[in-house]
C-alpha cells in the first residue's frame, strides 16, 4: 500500500554499534502501523547535520513529512554543548514539525513510572531544555532501562529484560509518539480546505465577564483577522461580517437558552460520558457522578462554542468551584472537570479536530496535574489533549508559561507582541502635585508663601500616598513617575504597529545601532504572525527565539516564532551578576543598620526575563558566585572571599515559584550549595550571618548542620501556588493566622544542595 507519508528518524550512533536498538525497533515498527514510511539515520558523532542532508533532503527540498530525533539530545553538540543557529539553518531548510523524543538516562522506566515528578534537573536540561534551543516540540520519553522489579507504569506492565543495562521501548509512549507524528504528516498533507480547526478561547475567572479574553491581546480583533486569513488560504469557513458579528455569535447566540456565559454548539450526554470516558472514576471522585454541576443541565456537560464551516472556535470550559480555593487547579489528587474533560474529548473524538490552536494567554490545560517533564499516559495535560497537534498563540515575555505549555501539552508557541508602551503621564492627584511643586520650586527661599505652599504639598502627597516630606525628593518622585512606561492598549494580530509606535518602542530600546533599529523598525511594522499562524497549522518548522521583554530583549524581534524560556547551562549571565549585585547593594544601602537576614521571593518568569537578575542579587547578598565549567555551563557555587566581599555575609530565605521550581533546577541546586558553604566556611561568626544562625537552630533544635542550613522554598512537586489570594478572594478564611498556615503548608517544601531535601 501506498505510504500516508514519511518519518524521518535520526539516531544515535553508539546504539547502533553495540546493537542496543530494542527501542529504535519498536518506534519503527509503531510508525509503520501507522501507515508511514520510514528513513532512519545516525551520524558518524555528535553532529546530526550530514545525517539530515544525506537522507532527509533532497533537491526539491524535504523528502520527508515529519523529523523525529530519538537521540534525546541537541542536534548539534549532543550533551556537551548547543550551537542551535547550525541547527535551525539546517531544520529551517527541511521545513516539517521537528519532534525530539528521549531514552531514559539517569534513571529507570521503573523509577519514572512510580515518580510525581518524571524527570529530574539533569534530565530536563539536557534531554528537554536544549533541544528546545533548537526548536524541538512533543518532547516525548519513548525507552528506557528496566529495573530489577520492571515497570508497572501502564497496563503492558513489562517484565525487566534479562540483561538489565539493554534499552527497553515504553510500549505505551511509543504509541503514543507514533500517533503525533502521523497526526502531524496527516496535516501537512492535507489540503486546507479539508481541514477541521478548533480554535480555543478561554474564560477565567468564571462569571466575571471575561469570556473570550487573553493577556496581553485584543482577542475578538484577532481572532477575526486570523479567520479572514484562514479563509484567503483556502480553509472552508463562514466568516461572520466584522469583529461585532463574530462576538455575537461567540457570546451570545443560544447562550441565554441555556443559562449560559456563550453559544452552546454541543452537549456531550451523560450516556455518552459514561461510556466513553476512561477516567470517569476519577473525575467522579473529585467532581461527583456525571455530568457534574459545572456547565451542565443534569443531562449533558455543554459543549461552549461555535461552528463556522470547518473551523469550531470553543471556550474552554471552566476548571473549579467559586467559593472553593482548597480545589484549586495547580492542587495534587485534582482532577478537570466533567466539562473539562468533554470540551477536549470532543473536539478530539467527535469534531475529529485535525489541529487544535489555544488562542492567547493562557489557558488551563498545560497547568492540570501531573509530572512536571517526562509525562505519561497517566498525566492530566496527555489525556485531555492525547496526540492532537497543539499551536498556541502567545505573549512574547512569558517563556516560563509558554515552556510548561510546550513540555505538557505538545504545544508549538506562536509569538505576539506585547502592548506597546507609552509615557504614563499623571493622573490628576499627582498633577495638581507636581503643579504645587512645581510653584514652590519657583519661589524664592525667603518668600513666606513657600510655608503655605510646604504645608500643601505635603498635603497633596499624602492623599496620593507619598510619605516623602522633603519636597525636592517629592520632586523627583513625581517626575520619575510620570515618565515610566505603561501599556499603551493590546496588540491586534493581523494589525503591525503604525511607524509612529513603532518608532516610539524602537526608542526605548537602549543601545540600538542604526543598523539594529531599523531592523526592529521592520519587524514591529511587518505582521509576522499571522504567516507564522498559517505555517504552524500546516505543520511547517517554526524558528525558534529566546522570550524576553522587547525592551531589554529586542531580539524578540520578530514574533511568530517558537519561543523557548533560556539557555539554562549560563544563567545567570555576567550582566545579570553585574546588575543582580548593584540591587544588591541598594537594599543594603536602604536600610539604617545591615540587616543580618533577608527573604526574597524568587519569581520564575522574572528571572527568565532577566537572565537570573533576581538571582544574581541573591548570591550577591549571600556573597557567592555561579560556578562554571570548561564548556562554560553552570556546575555549581562558589563563596567570594570576606576580604573582597568587604562585609558580612547576609542570612537569605529564599521561596520559590512552582514555575522557578520546574524550569530552573540548576539554578535552585547552585542557591541552596551557596547557602552550604556558607554555612560551613571557616569564618567569623560576625562576619557569615548564614553560618552563624545555621549553627544556632542546629543547637536549638537537635538537627544536623545539612537540615539547619536548608534556604531554599517551594512547593512540594507537582503542586504550584501558595493558595493565599483564593483564600482571600473568596472570604473562607477566619483570622489571619490561616493565611499564614496556608502558605507556610504550601510552600515549606526545601531543597537542598543535592536537588533534595
Amino acid at each position: 500500500t501506498t505510504p500516508k507519508g514519511t518519518v524521518g528518524l535520526l539516531l544515535l550512533r553508539s546504539y547502533i554499534l553495540s546493537a542496543d536498538c530494542a527501542h529504535y525497533d519498536a518506534v519503527i515498527h509503531a510508525l509503520e502501523a501507522q501507515g508511514l514510511a520510514v528513513i532512519a539515520a545516525f551520524a558518524g558523532g555528535l553532529d546530526g547535520r550530514p545525517a539530515i542532508e544525506r537522507y532527509f533532503q533532497s533537491e526539491s527540498g524535504s523528502c520527508i513529512d515529519t523529523l523525529i530525533s530519538l537521540t534525546g539530545f541537541s542536534m548539534v553538540g549532543g550533551p556537551a554543548y548547543n550551537d542551535s543557529a547550525a541547527a535551525v539553518e539546517t531544520l529551517s531548510k527541511v521545513d516539517v514539525p521537528y519532534l525530539a523524543a528521549h531514552p531514559l538516562e539517569f534513571q529507570t522506566l521503573g523509577q519514572w513510572a512510580a515518580s510525581t515528578q518524571g524527570l529530574g534537573p539533569v534530565e530536563t536540561t539536557m534531554l528537554i531544555a536544549l533541544p528546545e534551543i533548537d526548536g524541538a516540540t512533543n518532547p516525548t520519553v519513548f525507552a528506557g532501562r528496566h529495573g530489577l522489579d520492571g515497570c508497572q507504569g501502564c497496563a503492558s506492565m513489562c517484565r525487566s529484560n534479562s540483561d538489565c543495562r539493554a534499552m527497553a521501548p515504553c510500549h505505551e509512549r511509543v504509541a503514543v509518539l507514533a500517533e503525533k507524528a502521523a497526526r502531524l504528516t496527516r496535516l501537512r498533507r492535507t489540503e486546507n480546505a479539508n481541514k477541521k480547526v478548533s480554535i480555543v478561547l478561554f474564560g477565567f475567572p468564571p462569571n466575571a465577564g471575561a469570556t473570550g479574553t487573553a493577556a496581553y491581546l485584543s482577542v475578538f480583533e484577532s481572532l477575526h483577522n486570523t479567520l479572514t486569513r484562514m479563509k484567503d488560504e483556502g480553509y472552508t469557513l463562514d466568516l461572520p461580517a466584522n469583529v461585532d458579528d463574530l462576538r455575537a455569535e461567540l457570546l451570545k447566540g443560544n447562550a441565554e437558552k441555556f443559562g449560559q456565559p456563550a453559544n452552546v454548539a454541543a452537549i456531550v450526554s451523560v450516556e455518552d460520558i459514561l461510556r466513553e470516558t476512561s477516567s470517569l472514576s476519577e473525575i467522579e471522585a473529585v467532581w461527583g457522578p456525571a455530568p457534574g454541576r459545572v456547565q451542565a443541565d443534569g443531562r449533558g456537560v455543554f459543549v461552549l462554542g461555535k461552528t463556522f464551516g470547518n473551523v469550531f472556535v470553543g471556550v474552554q470550559p471552566t476548571f473549579g468551584y467559586e467559593g472553593d480555593p482548597m480545589r484549586l487547579l495547580f492542587e495534587r489528587g485534582f482532577a478537570p472537570t466533567h466539562a473539562f474533560m468533554q470540551f477536549y474529548r470532543w473536539i478530539r473524538d467527535t469534531w475529529n479536530s485535525d489541529v487544535v490552536l489555544h488562542f492567547g494567554m493562557h489557558g488551563a490545560l498545560e497547568f492540570m496535574p501531573g509530572r512536571q517533564t517526562g509525562l505519561s499516559g497517566n498525566d492530566w495535560p496527555d489525556r485531555l489533549i492525547g496526540a492532537m497537534p497543539n499551536v498556541y498563540l502567545y505573549a512574547a515575555n512569558n517563556p516560563s508559561e509558554a515552556s510548561l505549555a510546550k513540555r505538557r501539552s505538545n504545544a508549538t508557541i506562536v509569538t505576539h507582541l506585547t502592548p506597546p508602551l507609552t509615557n504614563s503621564g499623571l493622573y490628576r492627584g499627582l498633577a495638581d502635585l507636581k503643579d504645587s511643586l512645581s510653584r514652590w520650586r519657583q519661589l524664592a527661599t525667603d518668600d513666606p508663601a513657600r510655608a503655605d505652599m510646604l504645608a500643601l504639598i505635603r498635603d497633596q502627597a499624602a492623599a496620593v500616598d507619598l510619605t516623602e516630606s522633603d519636597p525636592e525628593k517629592l520632586w523627583l518622585t513625581v517626575l520619575e513617575t510620570e515618565g515610566s512606561l505603561i501599556p499603551d492598549g493590546l496588540p491586534i494580530v493581523g494589525r503591525p504597529m503604525t511607524k509612529e509606535t513603532a518608532e516610539v518602542m524602537a526608542g526605548m530600546i537602549a543601545d540600538l545601532s542604526q543598523e539594529d533599529r531599523d531592523r526592529a523598525m521592520q519587524s514591529l511594522t511587518t505582521d509576522h504572525e499571522l504567516p507564522a499562524l498559517m505555517r504552524a497549522l500546516s505543520a511547517r518548522f517554526i524558528a525558534p527565539v529566546a522570550g524576553g521583554d522587547l525592551i531589554r530583549s529586542p531580539h524578540i524581534l520578530p514574533t511568530g516564532r517558537n519561543i523557548h524560556a533560556f539557555d539554562p547551562f549560563r544563567m545567570p549571565t555576567a550582566f545579570a551578576m553585574a546588575d543582580g549585585a548593584a540591587q544588591a547593594k541598594r537594599l543594603l544601602q536602604a536600610h539604617h543598620s545591615l540587616p543580618r537576614t533577608v527573604a526574597l521571593v524568587l519569581w520564575g518568569s522574572d528571572n527568565i526575563k532577566s537572565d537570573g537578575g533576581p538571582i544574581a542579587q541573591v548570591m550577591a547578598l549571600m556573597g557567592a558566585k555561579p560556578r562554571f565549567d570548561s564548556y562554560g555551563r553552570l556546575c555549581g557555587a562558589d563563596l567570594i572571599p570576606l576580604t573582597d566581599l568587604g562585609r558580612p555575609r547576609i542570612d537569605v530565605i529564599m521561596t520559590l515559584s512552582g514555575i522557578f521550581r520546574d524550569l530552573l533546577p540548576l539554578q535552585t541546586r547552585m542557591l541552596a550549595e551557596a547557602a552550604w558553604k556558607a554555612a560551613t566556611a571557616d569564618e567569623p561568626l560576625a562576619q557569615n550571618f548564614i553560618r552563624a544562625h545555621t549553627l544556632a537552630y542546629a543547637d536549638s533544635m537537635g538537627i544536623d548542620l545539612e537540615t539547619a542550613a536548608l534556604r531554599v522554598f517551594s512547593n512540594a512537586e507537582g503542586t504550584y501556588g501558595a493558595n493565599v489570594n483564593q483564600l482571600v478572594s473568596s472570604s473562607t478564611f477566619g483570622d489571619e493566622d490561616e493565611l499564614a498556615d496556608a502558605y507556610e503548608a504550601r510552600k515549606s517544601f526545601a531543597s537542598g544542595r543535592n536537588g533534595k531535601a
